[in-house]
């Protein structure tokens, strides 16, 4: 041990743990903030022009919520087709902090621990992460497909005075496939 410094190799590497710990729960906290101002139930709808020129209209709601380790994102696409089908998809996403501020991993699986971890984009498993910037919640979800293609999914929901401005994109191997916007009133 060196005369001036008290503390052995061993304390000291306790310190620098003790003090990542605490600075990683603060980054923790300064997310979970952020969060908070997204946090509720909004409800909108979009039409969308296909292909062929017909128009798709479709009913839009999210639901975003604060969990015991992050938040969780609940959305929900209505859609209205002809002869009066409808066609709904949901999809439910928590998401835990990562060691990057304002970056989010998705928890869509456990493992053989039962800790919340990423899907597998190699067997065909969405990658999902979120992101935080400024006023905007983003959501990506990455596919490759069984030709090592890929399809990038974006949902950019910004906050405005009274609910979300929703913005999806979809590119699918550098090409851009779709584009909807709409505007999300909040509910609660």
């Amino acid at each position: 041990m060196h005369p001036i410094c008290p503390l052995s190799v061993t304390g000291l590497r306790r310190v620098l743990f003790g003090a990542l710990i605490f600075l990683f729960g603060l980054n923790v906290q300064a997310a979970l903030a952020d969060i908070q101002r997204f946090v509720g139930s909004y409800s909108g709808s979009a039409e969308m022009v296909e292909s062929d020129g017909t128009i798709s209209p479709r009913d839009l709601s999210v639901t975003i919520r604060e969990t015991q380790k992050g938040f969780s994102v609940q959305w929900t696409t209505l859609t209205h087709k002809a002869k009066g089908e409808t066609k709904e998809s949901t999809y439910d996403i928590d998401f835990v902090p990562s060691e990057r501020a304002g970056v989010f991993a998705a928890a869509m699986k456990k493992n053989v621990f039962g800790h919340a971890v990423q899907l597998d984009p190699m067997k065909g498993e969405p990658y999902v992460w979120a992101r935080i910037t400024g006023d905007t919640l983003t959501i990506y979800s990455l596919f490759v497909d069984a030709d090592g293609g890929y399809e990038l999914q974006q949902f950019d929901r910004t906050l405005s005075q009274d609910g979300l401005d929703l913005q999806f994109n979809r590119i699918s191997d550098g090409k851009h496939q779709r584009t909807i916007e709409a505007y999300l009133k909040k509910l609660d």
